[in-house]
């Protein structure tokens, strides 16, 4: 790196620092170098809003305030307090992190190397992680810096590209100052999250405007450079809420999404209602009754399920580890996906006796 960016480079962060010192932003995961707090949280806000990741996370705390008390924890049990949060490997991975570290007398690595030797801390955490807890001069590469960075020096290279990603670390690296990485990490977050905004930025309100080549430039909407994403597949999925005795019925889920978690009857590919006859008839049920009640949609990363939800009395189940019948107790007390948020709703109305069921 020249003389010049290596300058540039320690005069945005002495200004950025001093910036983030007056301008941060706070949330229930900041102030905290503790190890299992800042792994935690850094797990959590992946995928996830910071506003949205804050009660999750004080919630989660008072369930397992320690390694060792998550380590011990069902998975189950992990699950049910991460519902909600979506991406449910986070969630399993945690849990097996957890017992890793557990078995290693709570100690976590110090580095982002180590870190990342960890079931689900890849390189943005394990830095983020290494930075925060134990001051290794490490950048983070998320979204929020990746963009902040292509602004600054103006870089052209596609930033999800193996030559753009080494050459925006490189840039990352020169930022970290000696001491107060975390510092660094974070206030270049905020900047990314509050300001430096994809599409238009706000560069007037920008610490770093003078020293942005892209908006010495005027064109800073056009960093960083990305080639678009294929948008994602639309499946079309029919969901029974299938009852037998006041109660309704879930499944396991054995599948690599969502695996663990209870989900209602489930048709991936067909959501007619012959494709719902066809899901209970694959678990030998019949439906005497059967009718659609509503619809829903959820956005996956790769996929989007299109819902038609239908409610259906059903010939008597056979119960297995993976098929329960539950109760508005049980209901309540499983883990299901968000994507079965509307589905869990009316059921919940219907072992109420708050739904209409006159006419199915």
């Amino acid at each position: 790196m020249s003389a010049d960016y290596t300058q540039k480079s320690k005069e945005i962060t002495e200004i950025l620092l001093v910036w983030y010192h007056k301008n941060k932003r706070v949330f229930p995961f900041r102030g905290t170098r503790d190890p299992y707090r800042v792994w935690l949280s850094e797990i959590m806000l992946q995928q996830t809003r910071t506003e949205t990741a804050g009660p999750y996370y004080e919630r989660f705390l008072e369930r397992f305030p320690d390694v060792f008390a998550l380590a011990r924890a069902s998975e189950e049990e992990v699950l049910k307090a991460w519902e909600g949060l979506g991406y449910y490997t986070r969630a399993r991975n945690l849990h097996k992190t957890a017992k890793l570290v557990a078995g290693m007398g709570g100690i976590f690595p110090d580095t982002a190397e180590g870190l990342q030797a960890l079931p689900g801390i890849g390189p943005y955490a394990a830095a983020a992680v290494a930075s925060i807890a134990f001051d290794e001069p490490v950048p983070a590469m998320d979204g929020n810096l990746n963009r902040v960075i292509s602004r600054l020096y103006r870089v052209s290279e596609d930033a999800g590209s193996p030559k753009g990603k080494k050459i925006l670390r490189e840039l990352g690296f020169s930022l970290m100052p000696r001491t107060g990485a975390g510092d660094m990490n974070q206030a270049l977050m905020d900047l990314g999250a509050t300001i430096c905004l994809p599409g238009t930025p706000e560069c007037a309100a920008c610490p770093l405007s003078a020293l942005c080549d892209a908006n010495l430039l005027d064109d800073p909407v056009n960093f960083p450079v990305l080639k678009a994403k294929p948008q994602p597949k639309q499946v079309p999925v029919a969901v029974v809420i299938a009852h037998h005795g006041g109660k309704v019925l879930l499944q396991k889920r054995r599948e690599a999404l969502l695996r663990g978690l209870y989900v209602f009857v489930l048709n991936e590919g067909d959501d007619s209602e012959t494709g719902a006859l066809s899901a209970l008839s694959k678990l030998h049920l019949t439906a005497q009754n059967i009718k659609q009640v509503s619809s829903a949609r959820h956005v996956f990363t790769h996929r989007v399920w299109q819902m038609r939800i239908y409610l259906a009395e059903v010939s008597e189940p056979r119960i297995t580890d993976d098929l329960v019948l539950t109760d508005e107790k049980a209901l309540s007390a499983l883990p299901l996906p968000t994507a079965m948020g509307k589905a869990r709703e009316l059921a919940m109305a219907f072992l109420r006796g708050e739904m209409d069921i006159r006419g199915l």
